[in-house]
């Protein structure tokens, strides 16, 4: 285990995601057992160009266990996109005289840790997988996954109420640009009669069919979930397309938005967030760089950021199969 360490930086980037605070304790309270000064990065990349540090000590992270969001606050950075934000990023980096980085956040993160690294391989750095899409390969789940999905399932569940209530078929937006896992997971703990993500392509017409199905089976409610990426457009383009072909129903459209993104972390995210921010800094201490932690069958597990960031999850085709049995 190397003992040279003596400042390692942390920063969140990207969207929040619930369990980030969780993640940032258990980093600052594993530097401190082994004598490491944690440097809080504030606004992700964009505080490292600007050079936004300070030290985290234990009133910074009093109480914050529960806390949704990230104190650290954090952004998505234009200027970390170009060789020069990312060389005034290096420089700050020398100049407050970091050994090592921990970045939290989605892929976004890795692939901006990836380019970085490559360009300046001499500043070890490795992630922690923060985003409520759960879209990183390498680790069953994300940090604010859990969260996210139970906050999307208990709305849909009150959306639900209203619509056998009043005899309406609701199309619910979940959060999901690129990646449907929010949308598959919600939408079967729901009991949904259709979902709608960006990793299968939306045939409008099937879509109607299943609908009117439910109506002439005497099914007076009906919800469809739509990820916010689909093809088709997102829930008021879909349900615009769908009245055009069949409008029995009483049709009502609701964008959950980012509440989803917010809340206090269920325990899940507070122990994979704590879990996997001890075991960043050991990671380093290690010898390890360029790599994403993540948990595997309940072991900590490391990918490249390559990896993390191109790889497609078995979940989609498991939960898609087994959602077509539930129809």
């Amino acid at each position: 285990m190397n003992n040279n360490f003596r400042k390692i930086g942390i920063f969140c980037s990207g969207g929040d995601s619930p369990g980030m605070n969780a993640c940032i304790r258990a980093i600052v309270k594993t530097c401190q057992k082994h004598l490491i000064q944690p440097i809080g990065i504030y606004r992700g990349y964009e505080g490292l160009i600007d050079g936004d540090f300070k030290e985290l000590k234990n009133e910074h992270i009093r109480n914050i266990l529960g806390q949704g969001g990230t104190i650290l606050k954090t952004a998505r950075s234009k200027r970390f996109m170009t060789p020069e934000g990312r060389l005034k990023a290096y420089e700050q980096i020398k100049k407050h005289q970091l050994d090592g980085i921990i970045a939290i956040g989605g892929d976004g993160t890795a692939k901006g840790a990836l380019t970085f690294s490559k360009e300046f391989s001499d500043i070890p750095i490795v992630a922690c997988p923060g985003t409520i899409d759960n879209d990183l390969f390498g680790t069953d789940y994300t940090i604010g996954f859990d969260t996210a999905i139970n906050t999307t399932m208990q709305a849909i569940d009150k959306i639900r109420d209203t619509a056998h209530s009043h005899d309406r078929l609701f199309f619910i937006e979940v959060m999901g640009r690129d990646a449907g896992l929010i949308a598959l997971y919600t939408g079967i703990a729901t009991g949904a009669e259709a979902i709608l993500i960006p990793e299968t392509l939306t045939n409008i017409d099937e879509l109607v069919q299943i609908i009117k199905h439910r109506w002439e089976t005497q099914k007076t409610s009906c919800i469809v979930v739509v990820a916010e990426g689909d093809d088709a457009g997102g829930a008021f383009e879909v349900a615009k397309k769908v009245q055009q072909k069949f409008n029995e129903y009483d049709t009502r459209v609701s964008v959950l938005g980012h509440i989803q993104r917010g809340g206090t972390p269920t325990c899940t995210d507070r122990i994979n967030a704590s879990l996997l921010g001890v075991h960043a800094v050991k990671a380093l201490l290690e010898g390890k760089k360029n790599v994403m932690l993540g948990i595997l069958e309940n072991e900590i597990s490391y990918t490249p950021f390559e990896y993390a960031v191109k790889e497609q999850k078995s979940q989609y085709v498991q939960l898609l199969e087994t959602f077509q049995f539930l129809m």
